[in-house]
């Protein structure tokens, strides 16, 4: 199959925009709790929806009166919290475009965003939010008349309820003019790509763009986008698909919590006890790797029978996925480890998560069926900034692993004759932001939006991603080697974080290896050593090097001998988003990566022994 699609049902007004999602739940549905947040740890207040729309009109009416008019450009850099969703739909209440900003980006990297969209008003969480606002004007040229600060004192000049005071003046009518001057063809916020390649580009997403996806995904997994459900956000709302969700839940009504801090997020899921999950894929594998480490520090016992409930756990999920009938054996085996270890799993992440929406990079089919043995079905998908989040997505009544699912309703895919997915639709933008060179490369002329990725169509219409276009290596002996096939396989290992397989033009395939500092401690006494060595005196350990060999042995073993990684080099810091090396959406910078440690590469093709 090279081509398919899915059709959207439901009729969506031209007229409206992203502000009636809210307002369509007057009156009937106005007491319903529609957030929860966290006041005090553990303890959770509830929010309806009147609340939230008396929140939001607030901000809307001190946007107006500060001279934000429709079209206008409103910054926010902040974490993932309440304010934050309660700031979006304000500067949407007003007419704006809404402009999200990392909190972790650079003065830089802030004045690019803000100065490239020409925003005239920013909201940020911190006085050190406000202060590289500040530092980023001496980066470049900004249009930004005001900065508000969402945790200044109430009683400071540029606190958020000094905005809120200055709305005072603005009328019901006033407001509802400016709510009503967007409809589904106009803007509704930039979002800049995290970029692993080159400067951000503006993705220009209409108020279309997310009504109509949202309706999209009520109608494609209806189980998940329901009121009758509830999920924890902790991926950051700057990014497209915790902002799209955010947009989603609003609609659906599902009830939604906020994490700012990750370091909190495992307390965080127990208290809010939410019945799905947003996530990328590492956060599984920490998840996994965090159980799996807990039951072998119980003694060698726990940790037998947490490997055992591994190996029946993933045979039962894919006996089932296949539609055969698990032996009584096997049930018996199921029904035994679902009691020790598979409850125990689901009680710490809350008890009642059910379903998981993961994107940003594969899962891997083995976690994918331990999970689902655990009783969460993890619906992969697949999808851009240009695309609004989801292109496609796995769905509850089809559920399959190892495929990002069928499109959305209202998307197409076809894959082009060289293996690239294309895909136009309701969630594609029509244009990025002033940059017609973008536009020019990244479209057909008959509208299909190139991605990049390379994948294929099942012959039901799922979608499986192969690879990354521009991430190709092709080696001295002509070998085209896609890297992700083997690094998903040797990061799975509680012992690896992040591996970056190299060989483009070189006569074989090698790795950057770096391990991950959290369950460092736990993986060097497995392994029979101190476990207060540093990483760098892990990376230069020959236990742990040995270890390593082990992981590729078996990685190797699922790919073609060309394909097979035959050395490495164990890199004693950490790829992280600080150090450059990973997007906010926690994707490698490859390039970044190559010229950061081009001399560990070079040293690696110099020797004639490679890990000599």
């Amino acid at each position: 199959m090279k081509r398919t699609t899915v059709e959207l049902h439901e009729h969506v007004d031209e007229k409206s925009n992203i502000t009636d999602v809210l307002e369509s739940k007057f009156p009937h549905k106005a007491e319903n709790v529609l957030y929860k947040v966290q006041r005090s740890p553990g303890q959770w207040e509830e929010v309806t929806v009147r609340q939230f729309r008396d929140d939001v009109v607030e901000v809307a009416k001190g946007l107006i009166a500060a001279g934000i008019e429709p079209g206008d450009r409103v910054g926010i850099m902040s974490r993932t919290r309440y304010e934050w969703a309660v700031i979006d739909f304000g500067v949407f209440y007003a007419g704006g475009v809404s402009v999200p900003v990392y909190e972790t980006s650079s003065p830089s990297q802030v004045a690019w965003n803000l100065g490239d969209s020409g925003a005239k008003a920013v909201v940020v969480e911190t006085r050190q939010h406000a202060s590289a606002v500040r530092r980023a004007t001496s980066h470049g040229d900004l249009a930004v008349e005001n900065v508000w600060q969402i945790d200044a004192e109430d009683s400071a000049k540029s606190s958020l309820a000094s905005l809120k005071k200055l709305g005072a003046s603005i009328d019901d009518d006033r407001l509802e003019k400016a709510r009503t001057s967007r409809g589904l063809a106009d803007g509704a916020t930039i979002i800049y790509t995290s970029g692993t390649t080159g400067r951000p580009k503006g993705c220009l997403l209409s108020h279309g763009n997310f009504v109509k996806l949202s309706a999209s995904a009520r109608q494609a997994i209806p189980e998940v986008a329901s009121q009758q459900n509830s999920t924890l956000l902790f991926l950051p709302l700057a990014h497209v698909f915790a902002r799209y969700i955010h947009i989603l839940s609003v609609d659906a009504g599902v009830v939604v919590g906020h994490c700012p801090d990750l370091k909190n997020l495992t307390t965080d899921i127990k208290s809010f006890s939410p019945t799905f999950l947003l996530v990328v894929p590492r956060v599984f594998e920490k998840i996994y790797n965090g159980a799996r480490a807990k039951a072998h520090d119980g003694g060698r016992l726990k940790g037998k029978i947490f490997d055992a409930a591994e190996r029946i756990g993933v045979r039962w999920s894919k006996t089932v996925m296949s539609a055969r009938t698990p032996s009584p054996v096997l049930k018996a085996q199921y029904a035994l480890v679902n009691r020790l270890v598979f409850r125990q799993l689901r009680e710490a992440m809350g008890g009642r998560v059910e379903y998981a929406v993961s994107g940003g990079g594969p899962l891997g089919t083995h976690l994918g069926h331990f999970f689902h043995a655990a009783g969460i079905r993890i619906l992969e998908g697949y999808g851009l900034t240009e695309t609004t989040a989801p292109a496609t997505v796995g769905t509850v009544k089809d559920f399959q692993i190892g495929t990002v699912g069928p499109p959305l309703p209202g998307i197409e895919i076809m894959i082009a004759d060289d293996g690239e997915i294309l895909c136009r639709g309701v969630g594609v933008i029509q244009k990025y932001h002033e940059n017609p060179t973008a536009d020019s490369e990244s479209f057909t002329e008959d509208g299909w939006f190139r991605t990049g990725d390379l994948g294929e169509l099942t012959d039901r219409g799922m979608l499986k991603i192969t690879g990354r276009k521009k991430e190709i290596l092709v080696t001295a002996g002509g070998k085209n080697v896609i890297p992700g096939l083997v690094e998903d396989e040797i990061r799975k290992s509680p012992l690896v974080s992040q591996c970056v397989v190299v060989g483009d033009q070189r006569p074989f395939i090698a790795a950057l290896i770096t391990l991950d500092e959290e369950t460092l401690p736990k993986e060097l006494e497995n392994l029979g050593l101190d476990p207060s060595m540093s990483p760098q005196e892990a990376a230069e350990s020959e236990t742990v090097q040995r270890a390593v060999q082990e992981l590729i042995d078996q990685a190797n073993e699922r790919v073609s001998k060309a394909e097979s990684v035959r050395a490495f080099r164990i890199i004693p810091q950490d790829f992280t988003e600080q150090s450059g090396h990973l997007t906010p959406s926690l994707k490698i910078r490859r390039p970044q990566v190559m010229k950061d440690y081009a001399d560990v590469v070079e040293s690696i093709y110099s020797q004639k022994n490679p890990n000599s």
